[in-house]
């Protein structure tokens, strides 16, 4: 039997791409838990929009067993985490259920955004923090660089700090050791009332409701009849196991361990990410003080292609939703798209991700409306009331003012590229706070509104630097600013899912390059489409998609019938105001999502 103090729950945090995924891959391989054929690259990233990507969207857990140094036998349970700024709840979940963290750092690349990001997060967790170099064996590694920026940046002791190739297999028994000595076992009674942490939740076709749980006090047994302190349910426990990856059915879980609980709930609202759970007739055990909700910053609405699979569409958000709890969404219907949901994200990745996991994993069509933020409006009468769809902006005349979120932004990157950040940033209406330099690299820290983030900035920040610079963000304040709705027009009937809230300086640009982007994308009719942006009553732009045309003249011949030409083409014209009056113009959904992506 395994004691609390040879217990070790720790996760692995760094910026995306700095390799977390790659040593879980060298520590378990090193374990001995899967043998040579069954492993494969990023075995944790278990979704195969993870592996087509390259990127963790959900943290995986996994139970190793260790035989130290010193004759010893330890149990680590390991967090692999998201790199990326739109999965940072991810992250901070993750945190709270372990002791300590691997602060991964790229001996090529440096201290990065999402670096700084997540060690304050773990420093707020309460972590011993266990520095790695990764990529030491790259031909552009320079480890007393990165040392020196660690030292500097993050203030991080680096006489400790370890050299690594997760890749190669270089120093991983090393990161075993130190883990095995730096790191505190778990503090918990194994003899007191079952006290368990309710981490992340998903949905599986065969078990239903499937819990992962880090037990913080007692043990959780099959058969035991429990009870989630949020949603006061009772439910009896049939399946209690561990990830060794696999899933590994155990007799228990105890103390300090974490594993995962099945009990046949088919409710997805019964299960709350940072609930209690506690035995069925305890009335004296405290609860967990659990999770901050997470706050979604970018919303869009999602709408079924067919109608009829609305309610297809909301089984299956209810089921992203329990496997990813920073995603919110409630029903809205449109007067163009029908019913359908008005969702909330932590950002365009997020957003992305939800989309295409919708399409894969439960085979459903959608139309996505345009992004946007929440915007607090100040009516003539002093009430205040949130925007969270630009379809439903009140009449301009009864606003007294819009104050739309801003974001304090956090960008390194090395010194050449600063100048194009900088003109970047004030493009965006962005207001700089400070600039840092250290021997190579610049931390720029701006304050810019986060209406000017969702669409394009991470990926021209990204192109501009060569892909060197890394950004990290967080929600600051509200401010008022001149904003106007921009509504489209396609053969003059408005376009709800294309209206979005702009900067009035920046709205006669916008609305000029979405007409000329649909004017590609909208295929022809029989009849002349015109696209307009309009602010208000005013047209701003103006495109015309040009209808098909039949010549009606070239089987009359010889001069003099000008009569009866006249007569053909006056003809084909009155069809046309016909065919356009009535005619309904299909616009394909590539079109929505590239109409927003434009500069």
């Amino acid at each position: 039997m395994t004691e609390v103090t040879n217990i070790r729950n720790f996760s692995i945090i760094a910026h995306i791409d700095h390799g977390k995924s790659t040593l879980a891959d060298r520590l378990i391989q090193f374990c001995g838990a899967l043998s040579n054929r069954e492993m494969k690259e990023q075995v944790l990233d278990s979704m195969d929009i993870e592996r087509e990507r390259g990127i963790t969207i959900k943290a995986q857990t996994v139970r190793l067993e260790y035989n130290a140094k010193d004759g010893e036998k330890y149990i680590l349970n390991i967090i692999d985490t998201p790199g990326h700024v739109d999965f940072s709840y991810e992250v901070n979940r993750s945190l709270s259920a372990c002791e300590g963290s691997i602060l991964v750092v790229d001996a090529s690349q440096g201290v990065e955004a999402q670096t700084l990001a997540n060690l304050y997060q773990a420093v707020d967790n309460d972590h011993i923090i266990i520095p790695v170099l990764n990529k030491i064996d790259l031909p552009a590694a320079d480890s007393e660089r990165v040392k020196t920026q660690i030292k500097e940046i993050l203030g991080v002791d680096t006489s400790k700090v370890l050299e690594i190739s997760a890749k190669s297999g270089i120093g991983i028994e090393d990161v075993l050791e130190t883990v095995v000595l730096e790191l505190s076992p778990p503090t918990g009674e194994p003899n007191n009332k079952l006290k368990a942490m309710l981490v992340d939740s998903w949905y599986d076709a065969y078990l239903g409701v499937v819990i992962l749980v880090r037990v913080i006090d007692g043990s959780i047994k099959k058969g035991m009849e429990v009870k989630f302190h949020a949603t006061n349910s009772k439910h009896l426990i049939e399946r209690v196991g561990t990830f060794n990856p696999k899933m590994t059915s155990v007799d228990e879980i105890k103390t300090g361990e974490l594993g995962y609980i099945t009990a046949a709930i088919k409710e997805v609202a019964q299960t709350k990410v940072g609930d209690t759970i506690i035995m069925a007739n305890d009335r004296e055990t405290l609860p967990l003080p659990g999770f901050k909700p997470s706050q979604p910053v970018v919303f869009c609405g999602l709408f079924p292609t067919n109608a009829a699979d609305f309610k297809f569409l909301k089984d299956a958000l209810a089921k992203l939703r329990l496997n990813d709890s920073s995603f919110h969404f409630e029903q809205e219907t449109s007067a163009a798209l029908g019913m359908g949901f008005r969702c909330g994200f932590l950002g365009l990745l997020h957003l992305e991700i939800i989309v295409e996991r919708l399409d894969r994993e439960f085979d459903i069509d959608l139309i996505t409306t345009a992004p946007s933020v929440i915007y607090n409006i100040e009516m003539n009468k002093g009430e205040m009331i949130e925007l969270h769809n630009p379809a439903d902006m009140p009449d301009t005349t009864l606003i007294r003012s819009i104050s739309e979120p801003w974001i304090k932004a956090t960008i390194i990157c090395p010194n050449e590229f600063v100048g194009n950040i900088i003109s970047l940033c004030e493009d965006k209406r962005g207001i700089q706070y400070e600039l840092n330099y250290s021997e190579t690299r610049v931390i720029l820290i701006y304050q810019l509104p986060l209406n000017e983030i969702v669409f394009d900035f991470y990926d021209r920040l990204k192109s501009i630097s060569s892909g060197y610079a890394s950004f990290d963000y967080e929600i600051d304040e509200y401010k008022e600013s001149d904003l106007v709705k921009l509504s489209l027009l396609v053969n003059a009937e408005p376009v709800d899912a294309l209206s979005m809230i702009v900067h009035r300086d920046f709205s006669a640009r916008k609305g000029r390059a979405i007409c000329e982007k649909l004017k590609e994308l909208i295929p022809r009719h029989q009849f002349h489409i015109p696209i307009q942006a309009a602010i208000g009553g005013k047209i701003i732009a103006r495109e015309t998609v040009s209808g098909y045309r039949k010549n009606v003249i070239e089987k009359i011949h010889g001069g003099g019938a000008t009569d009866r030409k006249r007569k053909l083409l006056d003809k084909q014209k009155k069809g046309k105001q016909r065919l356009r009056t009535f005619g309904k113009v299909d616009i394909p959904q590539e079109a929505f999502i590239a109409a927003l992506k434009v500069e």
